[in-house]
Formats: structure tokens, C-alpha cells, sequence
């Protein structure tokens, strides 16, 4: 396991991000855990989150996963505007160059600057990288991709999570993630997934000196993935 799937879990702990208890998904999963992405909410936090993702995607770029030539990195309305923003300053740091970001309204503007995109405007054969935080069910995917080729002849290279869950779609035993990328024909990678982060969990200890994960968390928790894990 990498140093930074294990940092980054740590940070979701201290971060209250990853939480316990009984949650209703989009899907109409009831989960045990969920990933709470309000909870990134001070500009410390959104920061470092954007380092992670950034630190991620560079190794995806080392590994030639994906194309270092990204022009701007879109990210969903609403909670991938934060993302995007954040996470194009930190990899034009990185990359030491700059890089755009764009994120879409709900609803075309027809005053001011107008139009369905905030940010870099999408051009023909620009590069574009998509983030956003967690994915169930690709749904937001299929919502913003046929929005993204409306807009301009692009070039997606990726889509860039915070976390994995793992789980097969309501259609097959593919994960989400497996589904979408038959569908759209780009990677699509995480900077953790669900096991790596119940296991490293399960070693990390909070203030009361008692792991964060305990058994009974676990169970629950591998009891879900039993029924809902993708083959």
C-alpha cells in the first residue's frame, strides 16, 4: 500500500470525512460508513485534499496512465467546483505551469458572461481532466460527460476520485467505476479505495487510543462488501 493511500486515510479519519454509523446512498444503499466530502470545509483541509489528488495524479502521469498535456481540470457543480479549483492550483504547482479549471452551472446563464461553463472555456481538442470525491454509481458521470462533448470537440483523459467504494452497479457485477470506463473509454482511479482504507483504519488509533475502525465496524463494514463489492 503507498504512503499516500495511507496518509490520505489518516486525513479522512482527523478529518471526520469517513464516518460510522447507518446512511442511506443515492443508491438506496444503507451503508455503515460514508464519505462525507462537506466535511472538507475550511480552506486547510480543501488544501491538503487537493495536494492529495494532485500528488495522485502525478503518478498517474509517471506511470503514463494519463497525459501530462491537461489544460484544465473540470469538476461538477456542486461539490466538484471546490475540487477543481483547489486541485488545479496545487498541480500547476506541481507541474510548474498553469492549469485551468472549469465546473458547470445547473443551468445556462443567458446575462453577463453567459453560457453553462465557469472558468477556462472549453475549446476543440483540449485536454480535460474531471475530478470528483466519491463514486457510488457514476451517475453524475453520465450526467456531465455528454455536457462536456456539447461544449467542445474534448479530449477527456481521466476522471480523478478521493475514494473507490468499490461496489457493483444495480445492472451488473462491475464496480461503478469498471462500468464507466467501458462506457467512456478513459481511466478512472482513486487515491483509495474502500479495503485499503478499513484496513489501514483498523491500525490507526484516536485520541481515546483505540482504533478508529474496531471489530465491530469491520464487520459491518466487510459484512456490506460481501453483498455489494464488485467481482
Amino acid at each position: 500500500m503507498s504512503d499516500i493511500t495511507i496518509d490520505f486515510t489518516k486525513f479522512l479519519l482527523e478529518s471526520k470525512v469517513l464516518q460510522f454509523g447507518d446512511f442511506t446512498l443515492k443508491s438506496g444503499r444503507k451503508s455503515p460508513y460514508f464519505i462525507n466530502a462537506g466535511a472538507f470545509n475550511d480552506g486547510v483541509k480543501i488544501a491538503k485534499l487537493a495536494d492529495f489528488y494532485a500528488q495522485m495524479i502525478v503518478e498517474k502521469i509517471n506511470k503514463q496512465v494519463i497525459s501530462e498535456d491537461i489544460d484544465t481540470i473540470f469538476g461538477p457543480a456542486y461539490k466538484g467546483i471546490p475540487l477543481a479549483v483547489s486541485i488545479s492550483s496545487a498541480l500547476s504547482q506541481y507541474l510548474n505551469r498553469p492549469i485551468g479549471y472549469t465546473f458547470d452551472r445547473k443551468e445556462a446563464k443567458d446575462h453577463g458572461d453567459g453560457g453553462l461553463f465557469v472558468g477556462t472555456q472549453l475549446r476543440d481538442g483540449m485536454n480535460v481532466l474531471m475530478v470528483d470525491d466519491v463514486m457510488t454509481a457514476g451517475t453524475a458521470v453520465r450526467e456531465v460527460v455528454p455536457k462536456l462533448y456539447t461544449a467542445a470537440a474534448v479530449n477527456i483523459l481521466g476522471l480523478a476520485l478521493s475514494v473507490d467504494r468499490m461496489e457493483k452497479t444495480a445492472q451488473s457485477n462491475i464496480s461503478a467505476v469498471q462500468a464507466v470506463e467501458q462506457e467512456y473509454h478513459f481511466p478512472v482511479f482513486a487515491i483509495a479505495n474502500v479495503e485499503e482504507i478499513f484496513t489501514v483504519a483498523s491500525h490507526v488509533h484516536n485520541d481515546e487510543n483505540k482504533p478508529y475502525c474496531d471489530e465491530a465496524i469491520q464487520r459491518k463494514a466487510f459484512d456490506y462488501l460481501a453483498q455489494y463489492k464488485a467481482e
